[in-house]
């Protein structure tokens, strides 16, 4: 029984320093607001708002102005934006982590100016604003 007690808190001690080192790196991710997403859309400012959602996660929303690049789609050239072009990402709401990852990831790709809505979805629809479903791809 000692054994499975000593296992258990060393199992916990884990769990806590990830909890620790998670919570230490998404405070290295810049974030904005609600309102301020509302405004840099309002503004029509070049802003390139993106829904980093993967495929298991999607479900068919978009924040009005934004678009699809999947978590698992970011990479060497994609998206294909400058560098320095002001990025915004979003996922489905706080209890997602891929918004963080995202912007993580494409800091780590050289780009310079990334943000990232931690609200997402959940949060841009009880501010009471619309969503989108995505536009048609275009036929070949």
């Amino acid at each position: 029984m000692t054994v499975a007690l000593v296992l258990l808190l060393a199992k916990e001690a884990e769990w806590a320093a990830l909890i620790t080192t998670e919570a230490i790196e998404m405070n290295d991710v810049r974030a904005l607001t609600t309102a301020e997403l509302q405004q840099g859309l309002d503004r029509d400012s070049g802003l390139h708002v993106l829904n980093v959602q993967t495929d298991k996660f999607f479900a068919g929303e978009l924040i009005p102005g934004s678009r699809r690049v999947p978590l698992d789609a970011i990479g060497p050239g994609t998206p294909e934006l400058a560098k320095d072009a002001e990025i915004v990402t979003y996922c489905g709401g706080p209890a997602c982590s891929q918004s963080i990852e995202a912007a993580k990831k494409l800091t780590e790709l050289g780009y310079t100016n990334v943000r990232a809505y931690r609200e997402g979805l959940e949060g841009w629809k009880a501010a009471g604003n619309e969503v989108v479903a995505p536009s048609p791809a275009p036929a070949a």
